[in-house]
C-alpha cells in the first residue's frame, strides 16, 4: 500500500455513513471534502490503489471530459478526479425506495406478472437450461428499459440527470439501460465480466459527451462481485474487443480486452444508493459473486443529444454490430445497428438533436 505524502489526498465517503475502511491516514483540504469519492484501500481482498490523487497544488487547466455547469454539481477537486481517473463517486444519490420499487419490478419482468414489452431478458450462460430453478437465478439482466413506467423513473431522476449534464450538456440522451442481477456463482465463473470498454457498444461520437450512471441496489464489495475499474484508461483508445477465452464460456455480448487484466485496478466497494459515472472509455469489468446472494446493479449510458452516428464497418466494432443485428433478425427485428441505437433510447432532458 503506498504511503500518503503531502501531495496525496484520499476522499473517504463518510459523510454521512462510511462505505469503506482506509488504512491510510486523510489528509483533508476544507469544505471541498464534503464531496466523497469511493475508492478502496486496505481492505482484504482488493488491488492496491493506483490511480491519479488529487494534490495542493493542483493547477487550473482546460478540462476535457466534464463541463462547466450552472448547478455547481461538481466542485474544482471533483472536476480533477474524473479529469485523471475517468471515474467519479457520489455517494447516497439514488433513494431506497426507487431501489426497492425497481428490485420488485425486475422480479415482475422476469417472473412474468407483468408484460416485459421491448425489455431484453437475458439468461446466465451456465444456467439456461436449467430446469426448477427460480427465475430470478437464472436472469442475469434486463436492459432497454428506457420507455417502462418504473424503470424509467430511474432513467429520468432529475437527482442523476443533474450530475449526467455536468459530463454531456445540458441536451442528454438516455441511450442504453440496464439492471444488472449477478447471481451467485454457479461454479462455472460465469457471473463475472470481463474487462472491456462502454464505447465498443455505442456507435456515436464524441465519446467525451458520454457517460455511465450505475448505481448501486445493495452493499457491493468483492465478495459479490464489485465493479473495477484501471484509472486513466479513459485517456486512451478503443482497443479490439473479442470474447474472452475462459474454459467454461461467457455471456452472450461479453466482450472484453485481451490483455487488460494485466493492467492496474481499483476496486469500487459501494453502499446502497451510491453512483459511479465513467467514462466509455475506461476499461472496467466485475469479479465473480461467490456470495450466496443476488448482487444487483441499476444503470444507464447517457450521450449528449448533439452526438452524431459513425459507420463501425471495417472498424474493430463491426464484429459486436453484426452480433447486435443478427440477435435482433432472430427476435423478428429488422433494424441495422445505428436504427437498433436508435429504438431503445430517448430524450430526457433539454431539447432533442442529432441522436
Amino acid at each position: 500500500m503506498p504511503n500518503n505524502t503531502a501531495d496525496e489526498t484520499f476522499h473517504l465517503r463518510g459523510v454521512p455513513g462510511t462505505a469503506t475502511l482506509l488504512s491510510e491516514p486523510l489528509r483533508l483540504q476544507g469544505e471541498e471534502d464534503k464531496f466523497r469519492y469511493t475508492l478502496v484501500a486496505g481492505v482484504p481482498g482488493t488491488s492496491s490503489i493506483n490511480y491519479d490523487s488529487v494534490g495542493n497544488d493542483s493547477k487550473k487547466k482546460p478540462f476535457q471530459f466534464t463541463l462547466e455547469d450552472a448547478k455547481g454539481k461538481l466542485n474544482q477537486s471533483q472536476r480533477e478526479f474524473y479529469e485523471k481517473n475517468g471515474f467519479l463517486v457520489i455517494p447516497n444519490l439514488v433513494s431506497d425506495e426507487l431501489i426497492d420499487e425497481s428490485k420488485q419490478r425486475f422480479l415482475d419482468i422476469v417472473n412474468g406478472d407483468v408484460d416485459a414489452g421491448a425489455i431484453l431478458k437475458m439468461k446466465d450462460l451456465s444456467l439456461k437450461d436449467r430446469k426448477g430453478l427460480p427465475n430470478e437465478r437464472v436472469y442475469n439482466k434486463i436492459q432497454d428499459f428506457v420507455w417502462d413506467d418504473t424503470l424509467s423513473k430511474y432513467v429520468c431522476l432529475p437527482e442523476v440527470l443533474d450530475y449526467v449534464e455536468c459530463f454531456t450538456g445540458p441536451n442528454i440522451r438516455a441511450v442504453h439501460s440496464m439492471l444488472i442481477n449477478k447471481p451467485p456463482d454457479s461454479g462455472n465463473r460465469t457471473s463475472r465480466h470481463p474487462l472491456h470498454q462502454d464505447l465498443h457498444y455505442f456507435p456515436f461520437r464524441p465519446a467525451d459527451r458520454i457517460v455511465a450512471a450505475w448505481t448501486a441496489m445493495e452493499h457491493i464489495d468483492d465478495t459479490n462481485g464489485c465493479l473495477v475499474a484501471q484509472p486513466g484508461t479513459h485517456k486512451g483508445k478503443l482497443e479490439q474487443h473479442d470474447y474472452p477465452e475462459w474454459e467454461k464460456g461467457v455471456n452472450k455480448m461479453y466482450h472484453g480486452v485481451r490483455g487488460a487484466e494485466d493492467n492496474p485496478r481499483v476496486h469500487l466497494h459501494m453502499e446502497k444508493g451510491d453512483t459511479v459515472f465513467f467514462h466509455p472509455l475506461i476499461i472496467h469489468g466485475s469479479g465473480t459473486n461467490i456470495s450466496p446472494n443476488f448482487r444487483k446493479a441499476i444503470s444507464c449510458h447517457y450521450a449528449s443529444s448533439d452526438c452524431h452516428y459513425i459507420d463501425v464497418s471495417g472498424t474493430s466494432q463491426e464484429n459486436i454490430a453484426k452480433e447486435v443485428e443478427n440477435i435482433a433478425a432472430r427476435r423478428g427485428v429488422d433494424m441495422d445497428f445505428m436504427q437498433l441505437w436508435q429504438f431503445r433510447s430517448r430524450d430526457v432532458r433539454g431539447n432533442q438533436a442529432m441522436l
